[in-house]
């Protein structure tokens, strides 16, 4: 754990390490419960931080609108994530999340808005630590992963003030993946956790987009209908998208959508 200034505690659960073979969650609890600070800005270990998290400006405080107005006054802040990958030249399957991610991080942005906050990501996140501590109930303490979703819904539950953020000075680089293998991997780990979801406006979005799906693979002029929809998520959050990676992302995603939700189902851990 790192202070960048006397109100925030940076917490970075490392990979790896055998936290008493409980998991990210119970490490998790064991920073934050050791935090001193107000809040905690947790990060996964395989990210690169945000400009302003870094070591050079840790001696600085964290100032102007989010001091002011995010933070402060919020006891969740959803932070800005953008995938990027670490070739000059990334590969198809690299192409293919990064397109998905910036997808994912506008619906993420647009939703949180709105007051209806579909996804976070606790690769980049700040909570108000009591309040983190009170959720840790919720957050299914026998299910390895989920942290984040399960937190989101606690505190929507409990109708706690949620905001998002979408300064490039806080936004935390996520690597893709180079193999099928750990891409499905990780899709079938997050589908494994639907199941557990009660949040209205999570489930209402999951069910919309997989009846889109559905309906796309049974009728593939649906694609007409949807592109468009999802190019401008796209290209609202990442504008280095190509027009072919946009497309061939959705004429595939409902078939790689299915495989991770019946892979998923059937995982005996998540």
């Amino acid at each position: 754990m790192k202070n960048i200034q006397e109100h925030i505690t940076i917490v970075v659960p490392r990979k790896g390490i055998n936290d008493e073979g409980k998991g990210k969650k119970h490490a998790l609890y064991r920073l934050i419960s050791a935090a001193k600070t107000e809040y905690v800005w947790m990060m996964d270990d395989d990210v690169l931080p945000a400009p302003i998290a870094n070591s050079s400006l840790c001696e600085r405080p964290i100032g102007g609108t989010l001091s002011n107005s995010l933070y402060e006054a919020s006891d969740l802040l959803i932070l800005p994530l953008r995938m990027e990958s670490e070739n000059e030249r990334p590969l198809l399957l690299e192409r293919l999340q990064i397109a998905e991610y910036a997808a994912i991080q506008q619906l993420t942005i647009e939703t949180a808005k709105r007051g209806h906050a579909v996804m976070c990501s606790g690769a980049n996140l700040i909570a108000k630590r009591d309040r983190w501590l009170e959720s840790y109930p919720d957050l299914h303490p026998e299910i390895p992963s989920g942290d984040d979703m399960f937190l989101l819904e606690s505190f929507k539950r409990r109708g706690l003030n949620i905001s998002v953020c979408v300064s490039e000075e806080m936004t935390a680089i996520v690597r893709p993946h180079t193999s099928w293998r750990a891409f499905f991997h990780q899709r079938m780990r997050w589908a494994g956790k639907a199941p557990k979801y009660t949040d209205r406006d999570i489930l209402l979005c999951g069910a919309i987009m997989l009846m889109a799906n559905l309906l796309q693979l049974c009728c593939p002029l649906v694609l007409l209908l949807k592109f468009p929809i999802e190019y401008a998520l796209i290209k609202k959050r990442d504008a280095s998208v190509s027009l072919f990676t946009a497309l061939l992302l959705e004429i595939l995603y409902p078939f790689y959508t299915i495989i991770s939700i019946v892979g998923g189902i059937f995982r005996r851990k998540w």
